[in-house]
């Protein structure tokens, strides 16, 4: 009963509402009731509240009781918007974790976690709706409303609060909507609406036979009705309804014919809700044997359940970890669980879902930013009512509306995409999972072949559980891999453009042997720098401080920071003169230079710009898979997870760029990512090839690569963290402060810092520039806080918040922005 979910209050009480707005406000509003909604109050249901003096917004219910707020007078809400709550208690808990961890709002939260489509925008718009000669009773107030709409056609919500001198308006409109006199029009509606197709049904007459005989003969003078009503009992064998749209293709009659046979009702067509998110095309079936290996891996990771909730799986590239996950996601379904799969980035979803969708049926939902609004909301409800068993997603997945949470699968848990960097909460979504499954009582394996050092060091400390699985499935090599020195063939004049000699070579054996080729330049665009070969001049964004990339494509100079541009340049506006230089190169131009050395071949690009419409990446892929590219040029979308069986070489143009990047976790995050894309190479019954192209041939990492050498890698880096004071030694709090004018940013920066060292002493380090020090006309200075295990990092989380809370108060400094990302990296 209501009563017992909002705390067994009585039916005349007055009651108080605690909210969530969609808004970034240090503390949730508290609402009163109207007494005929307390029955319907629940927590995680959605309210429509006035905040300020004209906006109305969704809020959800977070709490009731029966205090007032003390330091204002609590405002009515004006209508509660579900039947049944959209929010659960466990999710709740976990945005509680959010808002404490990553020092955010309860409405930041709340924005990164519902669709659009559960969100309500500023106004409703109610439309006249066109009514039969029979009128259902109606009261005052709505015989009122109907005769302004007869008039005017249209109202908002505000019309109808000035017309009945009221702000309850809701349930009038909900008794007219519900005796269907009205239509609502998306503005503070819902913006979810189902997707609707035409349907086809046989009028009940003509269900009976002899009937039906009698119509066929009638219809022998208009054949192209018959071929409509041949074609529909064709389709309909059960005598189900029929799509409109698949009988217009399967007889070829045209929607004339079909029209005629409505008129003589012996066709009846309506409008059916069907589900966006059906889709046949995944026909691949995944029947398999675990190895020898990949069942010791099981055993082990089962076994280690039994002590630990969280379990790092170490396997090389393609060792056959999906199909382990598998396996342990059919146990968690024989128990009734629902399971989270969690992928850093949608490139990673096509193939997997292909492999899975038929394995598990209608049981697998797919949750990611290329689905629109009502999508979204399709899936939310769907994982809410059970009716997804499992859902593969990215990051966001990990706010969903699981309610028997048994299995959390982080896959590739090494990826820089599972952070959110904007906006708040800049969470982690492995960590985050971590905690889901805490909630839920889940346990949660996370997997990779290059394991970040956070993970490979808690699983060595005893934190996690630990299995490795070092064998490729079906015992295929690890690829060969050999280093490319770009002086070296400079120096003997081998390069052609941005290609060795040898990789020249190896790319035609490999096309020579009726192999694909996989590139790797981790740019894109076409030229990395336009400059005046004159003067020196270089084109920057005007809003960034950052210089231009030239695409191609589009022949404008393009900022990756705020999608500014501008016109290519002819003439230097400096120096007036026309030798203007394109330096440094990206995907494009890869493609391009590559395509005048190999006029015949197939090529293909993917990154950022070639995979911006909705099914462009998916159909990229599977081109390459169905061997119609020969050659794929791409970022390091190439290198997440993608297994395709006629691979045989991976070159890797410029090894540099990653290994040069001043971060400190660079030289961890070349290894990955290099690894990652090697284990493209030969992932079915041969050996592949790896050739990377690099200016400095003999660095550690790249070493460590060729070797294989995890291990390795991980020792020396950790010790360097240890010496340096880096995680997983030290916990570190970014705080990023904005302002357009950079001496008040300067000031600002000083004295926060200042603040915050009072505090904490030499934990504070800053402020200072970042690489980019002026983003979207915003000039950015940061400050660190480095928290060692002996530091509570609670106290120093409640210290910043309690400092930034007085600098903001501070008039001096009012207009300076600040942004906190907890665990930047």
């Amino acid at each position: 009963m209501p009563g017992d979910i909002t705390g067994g209050f009585a039916a005349d009480d007055t009651l108080f509402i605690e909210v969530v707005l969609p808004l970034s406000l240090a503390r949730n509003y508290t609402y009163r009731v109207p007494a005929f909604l307390n029955e319907e109050i629940v927590a995680g249901k959605r309210v429509v509240v006035q905040f300020g003096k004209y906006k109305m917004y969704t809020a959800l219910i977070r709490s009731v009781s029966t205090r007032p707020p003390e330091h204002y007078e609590a405002k009515y809400i004006i209508d509660v918007v579900d039947a049944v709550p959209v929010v659960n208690a466990k999710q709740f808990a976990f945005w509680e974790w959010m808002v404490r961890y990553y020092l955010c709002n309860e409405g930041d939260v709340m924005a990164a976690a519902l669709p659009a489509g559960l969100k309500l925008a500023s106004e409703t718009v109610l439309s006249l709706r066109r009514t039969g000669d029979v009128q259902p009773p109606l009261s005052s107030k709505e015989q009122l409303v109907m005769e302004v709409l007869a008039r005017q056609q249209r109202m908002t919500i505000s019309d109808v609060i000035k017309l009945l001198g009221q702000k309850t308006v809701y349930p009038t409109v909900n008794a007219l909507l519900q005796k269907q006199m009205i239509d609502i029009a998306e503005e503070v509606s819902e913006k979810y609406k189902p997707l609707t197709r035409s349907f086809v049904s046989l009028d009940d007459f003509y269900k009976e036979q002899e009937n039906l005989r009698q119509l066929f003969d009638l219809l022998e003078k208009a054949p192209k009705q018959l071929d409509a009503l041949l074609s529909f009992m064709k389709l309909s064998r059960t005598g189900s309804p029929v799509a409109k749209q698949q009988l217009l293709d399967d007889s070829n009659c045209g929607p004339g014919a079909i029209k005629a046979l409505a008129d003589k009702q012996v066709f009846r067509i309506y409008k059916m809700p069907v589900d966006r998110l059906n889709d046949d095309a995944y026909d691949l079936l995944l029947h398999f044997e675990l190895s020898d290996a990949q069942q010791a891996a099981l055993d082990e990771v089962n076994a280690q359940f039994m002590e630990k909730d969280v379990v790092l799986l170490h396997g090389v590239t393609a060792s056959g970890k999906t199909q382990l996950y598998v396996r342990l996601m059919e146990k968690a379904l024989e128990n009734g669980g629902q399971i989270l799969f969690l992928l850093p980035e949608i490139a990673l979803t096509t193939q997997l879902v292909e492999r899975l969708k038929n394995y598990f049926g209608e049981k697998i939902g797919v949750y990611h930013s290329k689905f629109n609004d009502n999508e979204r909301v399709e899936i939310w409800n769907k994982v809410a009512n059970g009716t997804y068993r499992i859902v593969l997603g990215a990051r966001s997945s990990v706010f969903l509306p699981f309610r028997e949470l048994q299995l959390i699968v982080v896959d590739e848990e090494h990826e820089s995409s599972y952070k959110q960097y904007d906006p708040a909460p800049r969470y982690q979504a492995r960590d985050a999972a971590i905690y889901l499954g805490y909630l839920h009582g889940a346990k949660v394996v996370l997997g990779s072949a290059t394991p970040s050092l956070e993970s490979y060091y808690n699983a060595s400390e005893g934190k996690y559980g630990f299995v490795k699985l070092t064998e490729r499935f079906g015992g295929v090599p690890l690829p060969e891999q050999k280093i490319i020195s770009i002086p070296e063939e400079q120096k003997r004049k081998k390069m052609t453009a941005y290609f060795s000699s040898v990789l020249l070579d190896d790319i035609t054996k490999a096309i020579a042997r009726k192999e694909q080729v996989i590139l790797f330049q981790n740019r894109r665009g076409y030229a990395t720098i336009s400059i005046c070969a004159t003067c020196g001049y270089t084109p920057k964004c005007i809003h960034c401080d950052v210089s231009l990339t030239y695409h191609k494509s589009s022949g404008k100079l393009h900022c990756h920071y705020c999608g500014y541009y501008q016109n290519l340049l002819n003439i230097c506006p400096a120096c007036g003169s026309v030798h203007i230089e394109q330096k440094g190169f990206g995907t494009e131009r890869v493609e391009e230079e590559l395509q005048l050395l190999f006029p015949d071949l197939r090529m293909a690009r993917l990154d950022l710009d070639s995979t911006r419409s909705r099914n462009s990446l998916q159909q990229i892929i599977m081109d390459f898979q169905e061997r119609k590219t020969d050659i794929l040029i791409g970022t390091q979308m190439v290198a997440k997870g993608l297994d395709f069986e006629g691979v045989g070489l991976i070159g890797v143009i410029n090894a540099d760029t990653l290994l040069n990047y001043p971060e400190f976790r660079a030289l961890e995050r070349s290894y990955q990512l290099l690894a990652q894309v090697a284990g493209r190479s030969g992932r079915r019954d041969k050996q592949g090839l790896v050739s990377i192209q690099t200016y400095s041939p003999a660095h550690r990492t790249l070493r460590q690569v060729i070797e294989n050498d995890y291990e390795g890698m991980y020792a020396d880096e950790l010790a360097e963290r240890d010496q340096f004071g880096y995680p997983p030694f030290t916990r570190l709090i970014q705080i990023h402060v904005r302002h357009k004018d950079p001496h008040v940013l300067t000031r600002g920066a000083n004295e926060l810092a200042a603040r915050l060292r009072k505090l904490m002493g030499p934990r504070v380090l800053g402020p200072e520039q970042p690489l980019v020090a002026r983003i979207r006309s915003y000039f950015i200075m940061q400050i660190m806080i480095k928290a060692d295990k002996r530091t509570s990092i609670s106290k120093v989380k409640e210290a910043l918040k309690d400092t930034l809370l007085h600098f903001h108060a501070d008039k001096d400094y009012k207009g300076i922005l600040t942004q906190i990302d907890v665990d930047p990296y």
